[in-house]
């Protein structure tokens, strides 16, 4: 992938990110729409997209040229999408601990696992964050490109009959919203005052950007408070990238 400006790149060589940040890619809502309360993303088949949208008409040129090299490039980018996808919808354990009563302690890093409105606003006021409300969050969640989130997975020890059980705790979330295209801007990421201090939000925050540069989108950004500024830089991102300047508009009445 070819970066579209040049910025730091520490990270992740060969990238373009800034303070303000872009991206790309296809999603499919896997949960009812009418639930207010959970909700789970996931990868569409990149092939099915194509056929669907501009891609269409120069495969079908290139059908007309020579079915065999369109079938094997098909076949080809078939395989590396669904490659991605299952990467994608991989849990990855970023810590894992053995406790003393025997039970084992994961922190988990999905890109697909269902989140809890009610679980993630009790996040949110452990962080300070005012609290907002639930319907309008399930659709943030809901119309979001990626939501990634980390897990606190505890198993207990297996009893006299070979059994476990397993238990989730949310500690961490961050969001992207896209144009499926070019452009990705990151969103409310926030990991519980109790496992700050651990890696876990650098970690949140690379996970989610590699997962967005999978899906060949090149301009990544952020909205960073200024305590939290270093944070990103040291992650890879710029602040105002060649003097560029983020604006808002605020209601006047």
């Amino acid at each position: 992938m070819q970066a579209v400006r040049t910025a730091v790149t520490s990270s992740f060589p060969g990238v373009s990110l800034t303070s303000n940040l872009y991206v790309k890619g296809v999603k499919e809502r896997t949960a009812p729409r009418n639930d207010p309360k959970k909700f789970s993303l996931k990868s569409l088949d990149l092939r099915s997209a194509r056929r669907r949208g501009n891609m269409a008409e120069p495969l079908r040129v290139q059908r007309v040229r020579s079915s065999r090299n369109f079938i094997a490039t098909l076949t080809q980018e078939n395989s590396s999408q669904n490659a991605e996808d299952e990467q994608d919808e991989e849990e990855v354990t970023l810590v894992e601990k053995r406790r003393g009563d025997g039970s084992l302690a994961r922190i988990v890093f999905s890109n697909h696992t269902e989140v809890d409105v009610y679980e993630l606003e009790r996040l949110c006021e452990k962080v300070g964050w005012p609290r907002r409300p639930a319907a309008k969050v399930a659709a943030a969640l809901e119309n979001s490109f990626m939501v990634s989130s980390l897990h606190l997975c505890i198993t207990t020890a297996e009893d006299s009959s070979g059994k476990s059980e397993t238990s989730r705790q949310l500690v961490g979330l961050a969001r992207a919203t896209s144009d499926h295209a070019f452009n990705a801007t990151i969103w409310d990421v926030l990991v519980d005052p109790a496992y700050q201090g651990q890696g876990l939000g650098k970690a949140l925050v690379e996970q989610m950007v590699r997962a967005l540069l999978r899906r060949d989108i090149g301009n990544i950004t952020l909205f960073a408070d200024a305590k939290v500024v270093e944070f990103y830089r040291q992650l890879g991102f710029e602040a105002d990238p060649e003097g560029i300047k983020g604006m808002f508009f605020y209601p006047r009445f």
